[in-house]
């Protein structure tokens, strides 16, 4: 009943319980409280943690975000990954990937596999860096 859903296309079975705006999520995607998706894609069975900020974000299937982390921070800077492909201050996150709680993510950021708070430079990743790890299943 809290939820706050505005021009956004939500795929069956999702769960809801933040706010989405201008969004495509995909079926079986959990929204916790106090999370906020803005102009993003979010693919089928992820799991967005209570309290989390996703913006100008492109997330595959299967990704657990943590409670608190905020993805789509800071000022634009070119990808060291691929900046032919990662571009346009999106955050983009591989299928089966773990974001840990309360992690902030830069713009044109990539990030692939299981991570944890020690991946995280001060608890953040800068815009334009990139964390691929080996092994994305959790």
């Amino acid at each position: 009943s809290d939820a706050k859903i505005t021009k956004c296309i939500i795929g069956e079975g999702s769960e809801i319980y933040g706010e989405v705006t201008n969004s495509v999520i995909g079926s079986g995607v959990v929204i916790e409280e106090g999370a906020v998706v803005k102009d993003s894609i979010i693919m089928q069975d992820s799991v967005i943690g209570k309290g989390a900020v996703v913006e100008k974000s492109i997330i595959a299937e299967d990704v657990k975000v943590g409670a608190g982390a905020h993805l789509g921070v800071g000022e634009y800077a070119p990808s060291k990954y691929d900046p032919k492909v990662y571009q346009f201050d999106l955050v983009t996150i591989g299928e089966h990937s773990v974001i840990p709680d309360h992690v902030k993510i830069g713009k044109n950021t990539a990030i692939s596999g299981v991570t944890t708070p020690e991946d995280y430079t001060d608890g953040a990743l800068a815009s334009g860096d990139y964390i691929i790890k080996a092994g994305g299943v959790r």
